[in-house]
């Protein structure tokens, strides 16, 4: 496959415009100014993360806790050495066709091409760093979360997850945004635009792989060791079984390295969508005003999350800070409003003063600060919206999980999982009409004056609503982070056997100052947990939307290159009366359906040889040994890092060839009609991922909660109800962690990459053989179709 695309990319081409070629504006000294003090408001920024580090650090636990928790980062560490090691041979890849395609075809110098491959190479060591770091994070908070449960003071369970999880949104903000910020203040103006392009695709790079292998790791591991509790009637999180260690990890794999990683790549490409438009699109003489006021509103978020946090954090300790119990969800849900109609009212001020009267834009366009607040608004708020929307068909309180629970009680398994695809079908129902309403608001908005300063304003607008939705995106990273940290912190708390120690009551209260309550530390840890569990649901719609809404913005520059390159009006051959739009539609769907298949057979299959293992391993004689059996453990995290990587790696290349297949044969070699073929297929790859994505994530959560509610609310562990829910949980596990989490990164990889294949494709010397080439990769995405189940199916007796 390297050869071809080698081949493919060092045959003669003519230049042609593209977002590769962007030049970027020179911006004034008051701009630059301006944008400098964004670097210094996030290295305050990076502080006020590494003080909540601290802050978690220094809390007090016990010993036996702590080596349970050490134990879980060490098996992290070898996870992530791993998969280090597999991004470096993407990344040697990925190099390999950046370098010909910048050098050779666009004939970039020797020195603009390292320095291209070196913001793709920080482009993935960024997605890397941000993810180690938040298992670092959360590590360190699990052990102390477990042990404060037992100090009978809600609050502090509540803000140990949350100072980890704003520590760790915090920094990811803040580091993506200074590498973007360092590029349009310091890199050459004509190579900004590349440098940019490289920066976007090492993260998607980084983030897809991490998100896939994460994905299928932590439901492997989740898979193996709920079953354990059906099969011998074992407890929940009991040291004797092996697959505890590993489901402690993979939560760790999954919930935080997947969207750590995941949220850094989306804020990144969704900004340079943004400024690949405003460069192209938009008045060259208002270019460097409205990027130093997209930069100002990033850099904004920063702030208003940091002071949403401390409000909500004030607020909290007034109405919760002497309670004995309180719903954990509501500080949650109360920090997500407050800091969403924080950064509404402070994207209508900045931008009054940035673009309002006065200014140059205000001159062409006197209403334009108020119509990109607005546009800009509409996604903030469907931030918040999005969550409330969630929570109706995940949350524990919700009438759709109650269902899951009644239907579980008169018919089982069968009625239990019914019921949940019941609840996603409808959530993918609402959700798609509130981005939907979203998405015609801003238009709506977008026609007030945006086209005296733009082309294809709307489009523009869109991207907006992607920009705002992110625009909480600490917070929005934060109460994600929340859940793995309430989920490890439940099996820290078992895995420790505190309860056993000899004379234990009498030593905690002598060594740190209280009497331990156990019954009520299991209680706040299982009712935090499902806390944890709605808001890790609420979060993936909000990255899942900004993934479809911003892939409209960088299919934007794909038609523009139709343009300039073929000389056609775009509407003439992009409509649904050419019959090439309508496979395109077809061919990206079954794209998606084979995606989610394949990332869940890995899942089966790993579960299934970790049960295998399990089984055979696990002692639970009377004479056994009570703790955790590090190196059984180790072992069932080998078979999850295994069918981790091999399912991600079929899934990647079958990704990368389909998106280089399909814009080859879209290349107009007899007519300009083909090319309707890959733009159809990049929006059908985002419409069908949204969809597929939030009714797999909401039905998965459903399932979660509602066995979430048998073992807080009803107390019903070992019951048949219990085994009843334990199934739905566990088919329900690979749908909400595993396919529909991973559909985000996937949608703006092949979107971003395919770009630059169709770019390629079409230029004029290459478009006569490339539907040749786009056959050879077309068989090679089949074959490793062909490899994601027949390679990978469970194994016969």
């Amino acid at each position: 496959m390297t050869f071809f695309l080698l081949l493919f990319l060092y045959s003669p081409s003519v230049a042609f415009a593209s977002e590769a070629n962007l030049i970027l504006p020179e911006l004034t000294s008051a701009q630059n100014s301006l944008l400098m003090v964004g670097i210094a408001v996030c290295a305050l920024g990076m502080l006020f993360s590494f003080y909540q580090y601290a802050q978690v650090k220094a809390l007090r636990a016990h010993s036996s806790m702590l080596e349970v928790a050490d134990v879980i980062y060490e098996t992290c560490k070898t996870y992530m050495i791993q998969q280090g090691k597999f991004l470096s041979i993407l990344l040697l890849f990925i190099g390999i066709c950046i370098a010909f395609y910048f050098g050779y075809l666009q004939a970039v110098s020797i020195g603009g091409v390292l320095l291209i491959l070196a913001w793709t190479v920080i482009g993935i060591l960024g997605s890397y760093s941000v993810a180690w770091y938040g298992i670092r994070v959360n590590t360190l908070a699990n052990s102390r979360m477990a042990f404060s449960s037992l100090e009978r003071k809600p609050l502090r369970l509540l803000n140990i997850p949350l100072d980890a999880g704003m520590s760790i949104g915090v920094l990811l903000i803040c580091v993506e945004l200074i590498m973007m910020l360092l590029i349009i203040l310091f890199v050459p103006r004509e190579l900004a635009g590349s440098s940019f392009i490289g920066f976007a695709i090492g993260e998607s790079l980084g983030a897809s792989a991490l998100r896939i292998a994460g994905g299928i790791f932590t439901k492997i591991a989740d898979i193996g060791s709920d079953l354990m509790k059906i099969v011998f009637k074992i407890k929940e999180d009991d040291p004797r079984n092996p697959g505890v260690i590993a489901d402690c990890t993979g939560d760790n794999a999954g919930d935080s390295v997947g969207p750590t990683a995941d949220g850094f790549e989306t804020y990144g490409v969704t900004g340079v969508a943004l400024v690949s438009f405003i460069v192209l699109a938009a008045d060259s003489n208002l270019q460097a005003i409205l990027l130093t006021w997209i930069f100002t509103m990033r850099i904004m978020m920063v702030i208003t999350s940091v002071t949403a946090f401390y409000c909500n954090k004030f607020f909290s300790e007034m109405s919760y800070g002497k309670q004995d119990d309180f719903d954990f969800e509501q500080p949650l849900t109360n920090l997500v409003w407050l800091t969403s109609i924080l950064s509404i009212v402070v994207t209508f001020i900045v931008s009054y003063f940035l673009l309002g009267p006065g200014t140059l834009v205000a001159a062409k366009a006197p209403s334009l600060w108020m119509i990109l607040s607005i546009i800009i608004s509409c996604g903030t708020l469907g931030a918040a919206l999005i969550p409330e929307f969630t929570k109706i068909f995940t949350s524990g309180k919700s009438a759709h999980v109650q269902e899951v629970v009644k239907a579980s009680k008169a018919g089982g398994p069968s009625l239990n999982i019914l019921a949940g695809l019941v609840a996603g079908n409808f959530s993918a129902f609402w959700l798609g009409i509130v981005i939907c309403g979203l998405m015609f608001a801003a238009y709506v908005a977008s026609g007030f004056g945006l086209a005296g300063i733009m082309i294809y304003p709307s489009i523009f607008a869109f991207g907006l609503v992607a920009f705002g939705f992110l625009g909480m995106g600490p917070v929005t990273i934060a109460v994600d982070s929340y859940g793995p940290v309430t989920d490890n912190a439940q099996s820290i708390y078992e895995l420790s056997l505190i309860e056993a120690i000899p004379d234990i009551e009498d030593k905690i209260t002598k060594e740190f100052g209280f009497k331990p309550d156990f019954d009520k530390a299991k209680y706040y840890l299982e009712a935090n947990d499902g806390a944890g569990n709605t808001f890790k649901a609420t979060a993936k719609p909000v990255l899942i939307g900004t993934a479809v809404v911003g892939a409209t913005t960088m299919i934007f520059s794909l038609i523009l290159v139709i343009k300039n390159v073929l000389g056609v009006e775009p509407e003439t051959i992009l409509n649904l009366l050419n019959p090439y739009t309508i496979l395109g539609f077809l061919c990206g769907g079954a794209v998606i359906y084979w995606f989610t298949g394949a990332s869940i057979q890995a899942v089966s299959t790993g579960a299934y040889r970790a049960v295998e293992y399990i089984k055979q391993n696990i002692q639970l004689d009377e004479d056994a040994n009570q703790k955790a059996a590090t190196e059984k453990s180790k072992e069932v995290v080998k078979i999850c890092t295994q069918y981790a990587q091999a399912g991600m790696f079929n899934i990647f290349i079958a990704i990368f060839s389909f998106a280089m297949a399909f814009a080859c044969l879209s290349a107009p070699s007899t007519s300009n009609e083909p090319v309707a073929f890959f733009v159809a297929y990049l929006i059908s790859i985002a419409t069908f991922g949204l969809f597929q994505a939030v009714f797999m994530a909401n039905a998965g959560g459903c399932w979660d909660n509602a066995k979430k509610v048998v073992e807080v609310d009803l107390k019903e562990k070992g019951s048949a109800l219990h085994d009843a829910s334990v199934v739905g949980d566990t088919v329900g596990d690979p749908f909400k962690d595993t396919s529909s989490v991973a559909l985000n990164p996937i949608i703006k990889f092949t979107t971003l990459f395919g770009l630059l294949a169709m770019e390629i494709a079409i230029s004029e010397s290459f478009k006569h053989i490339a539907p040749y080439i786009g056959v050879v990769f077309l068989a090679i995405a089949l074959i490793f179709v062909w490899r994601s189940f027949y390679n990978m199916r469970i194994p016969s007796e």
